[in-house]
């Protein structure tokens, strides 16, 4: 039984998903001056990381990822809070994931989604 019923997440990288903007969030990567917690969750060097698409299609609920540059209207108010994880249900958009949360899991899918399903199932 499900705490929350949750009609879809989407999480929402810190970086733009622009040609400029994905070379923009690599040098930032490469000279610590960018972070996203989702991106390294959720891709490895040069590719998407299989152990999160696995567990992403596993979890039985809609699963969208967005760049800054992606996001509709309803998401805007948490492009300052990215990256993060938002729940929406019934319409209703709340912050699910944390920056904080994502950053704990440093890197590891499971770690990830043992947080969402803590937080919905």
């Amino acid at each position: 039984m499900r705490l929350m019923v949750i009609d879809k997440l989407v999480g929402i990288y810190n970086a733009n998903g622009s040609v400029i903007g994905e070379l923009k969030y690599l040098f930032g990567k490469l000279t610590g001056q960018s972070d996203c917690a989702l991106c390294d969750i959720t891709h490895g060097p040069f590719r998407g990381k299989a152990d999160f698409r696995d567990a992403q299609q596993a979890l039985d609920i809609p699963f969208e990822n967005l760049h800054l540059d992606e996001l509709e209207p309803d998401l805007q108010s948490f492009r300052n809070h990215a990256p993060c994880i938002v729940a929406i249900c019934d319409s209703q958009y709340s912050l699910l994931v944390s920056s904080a949360e994502l950053a704990r899991c440093r890197g590891d899918a499971n770690q990830l989604f043992e947080v969402i399903k803590a937080k919905v199932l």
